[in-house]
């Protein structure tokens, strides 16, 4: 029987014998609480742990979030037993009475609560540096299953604890994300790299594009898709910033991996050249500015739909004000006018939504600014607003350059924040194509 006095070496001698050789491991998440499931929370446990252990080549089959109640929690593990080698638990651990993972575990590996003096004297030192004081319910936390090895939680006073049953591993973790994210790196890992088990080696890359809807993007690289190699698989994932085109490459040799999906990439960027902008962890702000920077360039914008959301996406990328002036957020015609210059007879003629309109914003925040390049935006993003002739979640983008100006009309059918998004979005990408146009 093991017992919560064994830590130290247990990575190194304990639990190989429990892994068969070239087996590849399936791995379950249980998350506990009631804040996830009330959407008090969002759970950022489960794909930061999933992350991770992608990274070390092993796959999340399944997640499950579940109540702070005894029953689910033994059932979820029950559960969970059948299907995976790993499971990993989060939340329950911690000083408050409602915190019962601990006597759930206890239940289900049929053991009791015992003292530890490590948890001890961790929760001990950690709330006298925190100024906390010590309390019957901090007490509670040193006290483990007795069948459990003793994860130390060195941020935390909730100890991480793992289990062994059947040739099955359990370890449960605290749901705080830091502690969860620290023990996964400094305990989990550690202990899984001795392993004696095959792993893949996963490759993931993600091609950026915008311009182009989901349909469009599909019937053009259908001939591509089919060809790609079955070990390689792709997933779209659309969002309203941008589309993104996921590949992921599962096989032994890693290097082999990056070669053979760059290769496709390559020659997806020959089908659809015009709408990829970005690869991976890029934005497309964040893109522009580099354009920008290259060229010794600076841009401003005047905002009517947008409401400051473009300047919002720019200053987000650290160094911005090396490209990015400033901006106007002319949400009404006195602005556009008295600020920006639009015309009155403009406005009276073309309505406030046109192409007339958006190039004179344009045209007028580069003059204010003194910028090389100007955005601006104008429509009725919803659900109110719209005519019968302009309805609503038309707007219209216009970029101004030195060598002129351009519009174009998009038409928005999402909700409002969506739609403000998706405009902000297309008016950077429509200053990207521009900036492009004058370099070829």
């Amino acid at each position: 029987m093991l017992v919560a006095k064994l830590t130290g070496n247990y990575q190194t001698k304990l639990f190989l014998s429990l892994f068969i050789k070239n087996k590849l491991m399936k791995v379950e998440i249980i998350t506990i609480g009631d804040e996830l499931l009330i959407g008090q929370i969002v759970d950022t446990n489960s794909s930061q742990i999933g992350e991770i252990l992608n990274d070390f080549g092993l796959e999340v089959s399944m997640t499950t979030s579940i109540h702070d109640d005894h029953d689910q929690i033994i059932q979820s593990i029950s559960e969970a037993e059948k299907r995976a080698d790993i499971i990993l638990i989060t939340g329950g651990l911690g000083p408050t009475k409602d915190d019962i993972t601990k006597k759930a575990l206890c239940d289900y590996f049929n053991c009791s609560l015992v003292e530890n003096e490590s948890v001890k004297n961790n929760v001990k030192g950690l709330l006298k540096k925190l100024d906390i004081p010590f309390n019957s319910l901090n007490a509670g936390q040193y006290m483990v299953p007795e069948k459990c090895i003793v994860l130390p939680n060195k941020i935390g006073t909730a100890p991480g604890m793992l289990f062994e049953k059947d040739n099955k591993i359990f370890i449960s973790m605290p749901g705080v994300p830091k502690e969860m994210y620290d023990l996964m790196n400094s305990e989990v890992l550690p202990f899984l790299k001795k392993k004696n088990v095959s792993r893949k080696s996963i490759f993931h890359k993600k091609i950026l594009l915008s311009g182009i809807s989901e349909s469009s993007l599909s019937e053009k690289i259908e001939s591509w898709e089919t060809s790609l190699p079955s070990y390689i698989k792709l997933a779209y994932l659309p969002n309203p910033e941008r589309m993104c085109l996921r590949l992921s490459a599962y096989g032994d040799d890693k290097a082999k991996l990056k070669t053979e999906v760059s290769r496709q990439v390559e020659k997806l960027k020959k089908i659809v050249p015009e709408y990829i902008f970005g690869y991976d962890e890029d934005n497309m702000a964040g893109v522009v500015g580099k354009l920008l920077m290259k060229k010794n360039t600076t841009v401003g914008v005047a905002e009517s739909c947008t409401g400051g959301n473009i300047a919002h996406f720019f200053t987000s990328n650290s160094g911005s004000s090396d490209y990015f002036k400033g901006g106007v957020v002319s949400y009404t015609n006195e602005i556009k006018k008295e600020v920006l210059g639009v015309k009155k007879e403009t406005l009276d003629k073309y309505t406030v939504v046109s192409r007339e309109v958006s190039i004179e914003m344009a045209e007028g925040a580069k003059r204010l600014l003194s910028t090389d390049y100007a955005i601006s935006t104008t429509g009725f993003v919803g659900p109110t607003g719209g005519t019968k002739d302009i309805p609503m979640g038309t707007v219209w983008i216009a970029v101004a350059g030195k060598r002129g100006s351009v519009a174009k009309k998009f038409i928005f059918t999402m909700d409002r924040k969506r739609n403000i998004v998706r405009a902000s979005q297309a008016a950077i990408n429509m200053l990207r194509l521009f900036i492009i146009s004058e370099i070829k």
